[in-house]
């Protein structure tokens, strides 16, 4: 038997060079072949000194020594000891804390007015030990040293709240200076700080003039360390970025190129001295999250040519980035570069990009090859319309470089492939921040979006650094009476409060702390879900109910007529007032978990409350609700709104009748997309479920799969059936919100969720349905990979699991009383019976939920329907049965038709099945 420590950590990053903490806490993994292995102790090592501690713990653990000085280096080792006090070997990893001071910086800002480059001259002594960079911009950069891009940062430093929290980077350099004369340069751009952002078109929302600033310490053999800072020495000069937008693209002129603009050996004449620009270098802190980077390469997979003569690529995935090319013509040739997610009668459609130019251009230097790609844009696009002399094209995909930790795979291929249009969405709206869309005049950080789908995201990556970057900066932006803004960071003025949305306070840091175990997060967060909870209660008054003032409600309900996508099924109020509810128990249980006793019994008195005064208005006796929709059950079911289980049972009915009468289609917007699937599973209902995501027409997540999606859409119609681009103004193929329902793929049909933070426990329950055959679900938890699958055949459900070292697991099998199992890999087989198609007679007696439990009774009924109204298929189509009643009876329901023949040939169709 072996065992080992892995995957030594310290706080969320991959990578300790530059750590902004001078007390990072410690994780690791422990792989062992030893089953049921727990650990007893762990010991520590640094600096000389050795720390033994008796426990269990193995994740963000606290550190135990004098706490890290600015540049300090140290090597960090970790040992533990199994249940017999066997120690493993050590695990060594290197940690450096960057500048923990703000009077560390020698450094000022320095602005290349109206050009792009920057760059300074200096000499290096012999002897040189190591050279750090530590660099941001206001604006975007990327820094050279001697000719020499350095690092693989995209847009660097990214986007947070620039007055408040500005973020840097550190970057080892020692290997990229000589002995002698060298030189530093940086490429300035506008990105998020002065380019366009928002649908007003507005610009430099933070500032008028980029700026750049660099701390290079070169530290000696001899102990001497020297500054190489931005300041008054720097010259500064245009260059061939004409321009760069992340809307509206970038445009570069190689013919101004200065080579070796960057090297010592340059001659800078014409160069102007840099501006001085001020800011408060307070607001600087090191990154705790990866950066964004290229992380792929896709080549395309069919080359057509427009009716209007141009050349257009298909990547044959919608995907975030941008261009790489390589070009062979004349001097002064120009290259547009133009982008969509998808063709319109063969021409790119250009539509969902609203004012978005979403254009690149370049002008060719010289007649020899040349390659180039944009670096201070990026474009949402499937497609690319090339004109010029392009002899080669790429796509570069750039996002927020996470680990992949989640993985999902089912016997339906469909399904399959809905998940990994999940993954891409993902991918292409998390740069830097938890975009709503990646292509058009948007890009922007909505709270409501992020709060459906953190559950998801933190499950297929490891966001715990994004996440608490983002809420960081979230905090910063909330008013001092608590309104959190519906974008962060915010461009759009002085904030409203409006439920779900504001809600991303309480229940992302509440997702984070389940999926990472991370209670300093939530200790941060906390006087900041208090705040919205109390803005909440202030908004509803005496009532505490949540009736007044603007509200998304159920955002995109598919219902909704056009683009009055505030006109939900669902109402407003109801949606606001059970997120209070929520939200007032969720800060209760995190006053809990951080010992906050007195805020423990206020926010859970609160919620009881809440949910009383949303009983008395919006519930009747029997659990009937006030907006009789999916959406609204949903809400009341996942939130615990309902006053007891009889209530329960009769809300969990009508959701599933809902659905039913809906030809078991999606009617939720973000607000009950996100729960449907697990209401209905809470209530028993959890074929229905299986139907909803089965289901191939139009609204459902596999129409868009089957539409050809390869991504997640905003709209549930955002490419009409007839195949022509929805035309409403709000209208994205990448939109990562509907998304949510890959959450429960994972914990519910494959059957892996956290049973306690952090996957300390796990949780293994899971629930096949008709439609799949097989599936499963693969974790890397904080603790190690986790994975739970199974399949049926022959009437048998064979599962089987793997549990990290130092966990548990709660396996909860259908049929069987629920059982422990320790760490290791576990097999269990159990008679399963399934959920059978329906049978037995029907006849004109049944009901109508009878009849929608089989497809081909319901589509009997509804030809029928068509024969006799051949007007209204459309209305069928679209699920118009919801309006009748699931105890109806067939004869009832269809005695509108008034035609005994039809009658008999509906019950003798029926008494063939």
């Amino acid at each position: 038997m072996s065992t080992s420590v892995t995957s030594l950590t310290l706080e969320h990053l991959r990578d300790p060079l530059g750590l902004g903490i001078a007390r990072p806490r410690l994780s690791w993994i422990t792989e062992t072949t030893t089953p049921n292995w727990t650990q007893s102790a762990y010991e520590i090592e640094a600096r000389g000194e050795v720390v033994l501690v008796e426990s269990p713990d193995s994740v963000l653990v606290e550190w135990p020594f004098v706490p890290l000085e600015s540049r300090e280096r140290i090597t960090v080792g970790v040992r533990v000891a199994g249940p017999t006090g066997a120690w493993t070997d050590w695990t060594r990893t290197d940690v450096e804390a960057a500048l923990l001071r703000t009077d560390d910086w020698s450094a000022a800002f320095v602005s290349p007015g109206d050009g792009s480059l920057l760059r300074r001259e200096f000499e290096v002594r012999p002897g040189l030990r190591s050279a750090r960079l530590y660099a941001t911009a206001l604006g975007v950069y990327e820094a050279e040293l001697n000719g020499s891009v350095i690092g693989d940062h995209v847009l660097a430093p990214g986007w947070t709240s620039y007055q408040q929290r500005l973020r840097y980077q550190t970057f080892d350099v020692t290997a990229l200076l000589t002995e002698g004369p060298n030189c530093l340069g940086a490429t300035v751009g506008d990105g998020w700080y002065r380019g366009r952002l928002g649908f007003e078109g507005k610009r430099a929302h933070y500032g008028d003039r980029t700026a750049f600033l660099a701390q290079l310490e070169l530290a000696y053999q001899d102990g001497t360390v020297e500054r190489v800072v931005t300041d008054g020495s720097w010259t500064a000069s245009a260059g061939p970025l004409l321009s760069s937008d992340l809307y509206d693209g970038e445009h570069h002129d190689a013919r101004l190129e200065q080579p070796g603009w960057s090297a010592p050996s340059f001659e800078d004449r014409g160069w102007e001295k840099a501006e001085a620009v001020d800011h408060d270098l307070a607001t600087l802190f090191a990154t705790v999250s990866p950066p964004v980077r290229r992380t792929g390469i896709l080549t395309p997979v069919a080359t057509t040519v427009s009716s209007s003569g141009a050349t257009i690529l298909d990547f044959g995935q919608n995907l975030v980035g941008h261009l790489r090319i390589t070009v062979r013509g004349a001097a002064g040739e120009k290259v547009v570069l133009r982008h969509a997610e998808v063709l319109q009668d063969g021409e790119l459609c250009t539509a969902p990009l609203r004012t978005a130019q979403a254009t690149d251009s370049y002008v060719l230097g010289s007649a020899e090859a040349e390659t180039w790609e944009p670096r201070f844009t990026f474009h949402g696009f499937r497609y690319a319309e090339l004109t010029g002399p392009v002899e080669d094209a790429v796509a570069v995909v750039c996002h927020t470089d996470f680990e992949r930790t989640g993985w999902f795979s089912c016997s339906d291929p469909l399904v399959e492939r809905l998940h990994e249009n999940v993954v891409w969405s993902m991918r292409g709206n998390f740069l830097d921040v938890p975009t709503d869309c990646p292509q058009r005049d948007e890009r922007l950080g909505w709270t409501g979006d992020l709060q459906a789908f953190a559950p998801t995201a933190s499950f297929l990556y490891d966001t715990s650094g994004f996440l608490a970057s983002w809420l960081a900066d979230l905090a910063v932006e909330q008013t001092e009476d608590g309104v959190v803004p519906f974008i962060v960071p915010n461009v759009m003025g002085p904030p409203t409060a409006a439920a779900a949305w504001g809600d991303a306070a309480v229940t992302v840091p509440w997702t984070a702390y389940q999926r990472y175990g991370d209670r300093d997060l939530l200790e941060r967060q906390f006087p900041s879900m208090r705040a919205w909870v109390d803005k909440q209660r202030s908004l509803a008054g005496e009532s505490l109910l949540w009736d007044t003032g603007f509200q998304f409600g159920d955002w995109l309900d598919p219902t909704a007529p056009g683009d009055r996508t505030d006109l939900a099924k669902t109402y407003p109020e109801i949606v606001a007032t059970a997120y209070f509810a929520h939200s007032a128990e969720l800060v209760g249980r995190a006053a809990d978990v951080l010992g906050r006793q007195q805020e423990r019994e206020e926010y859970l008195a609160l919620a009881a409350k809440v949910r009383d005064a949303f009983r008395d208005e919006y519930v009747t006796p029997s659990g009937r609700l006030l907006s009789d929709s999916q959406t609204a059950y949903a809400l009341a079911l996942r939130f615990g709104l309902l006053p007891d289980e009889g209530a329960r049972r009769h809300a969990g009915q009508r959701l599933a009748d809902l659905v039913r009468g809906g030809g078991y289609k999606i009617a939720t917007g973000f607000v009950g997309t996100p729960l449907l699937c697990d209401a209905l599973t809470d209530v028993g209902a959890t074929e229905i479920a299986y139907r909803l995501l089965l289901q191939r027409d139009c609204p459902s997540w596999l129409y868009q799969v089957e539409s050809g999606a390869t991504t997640i859409w905003e709209r549930w119609n955002s490419l009409l059936p007839d195949g022509t681009v929805n035309p409403s103004s709000m209208t994205s193929f990448n939109h990562y919100a509907f998304g949510a329902i890959a959450d429960w793929l994972h914990r519910v049909v494959a059957g892996l969720a956290p049973a306690a933070p952090g996957y300390r426990k796990l949780r293994l329950a899971p629930r096949p349905g008709r439609g799949l055959s097989s599936a499963s679900a693969r974790l890397r938890t904080p603790y190690g990979l986790a994975s739970c699958a199974w399949r049926v055949e022959d009437g048998t459900l064979t599962v089987e699991a793997v549990v990290p070292a130092n966990t548990f697991a709660d396996l909860d099998l259908p049929g069987r009383e629920t059982e422990t199992l320790g760490s290791g890999t576990h097999r269990r087989s159990v008679s399963f019976a399934g959920s059978s198609e329906p049978s037995g007679p029907l006849s004109l007696d049944s009901t109508m939920r009878e009849v929608s439990d089989r497809p081909e009774a319901q589509q009997i009924i509804n030809d029928a329907i068509v024969a006799w109204r051949p007007e209204v298929a459309e209305l069928i189509a679209a699920g118009s049965s919801a309006t009748i009643s699931a105890a109806t009876t067939v004869r009832e329901a269809l005695g509108v038709l008034r035609n005994n023949e039809l009658l008999a040939e509906i019950e003798a169709r029926f008494a063939a099945l």
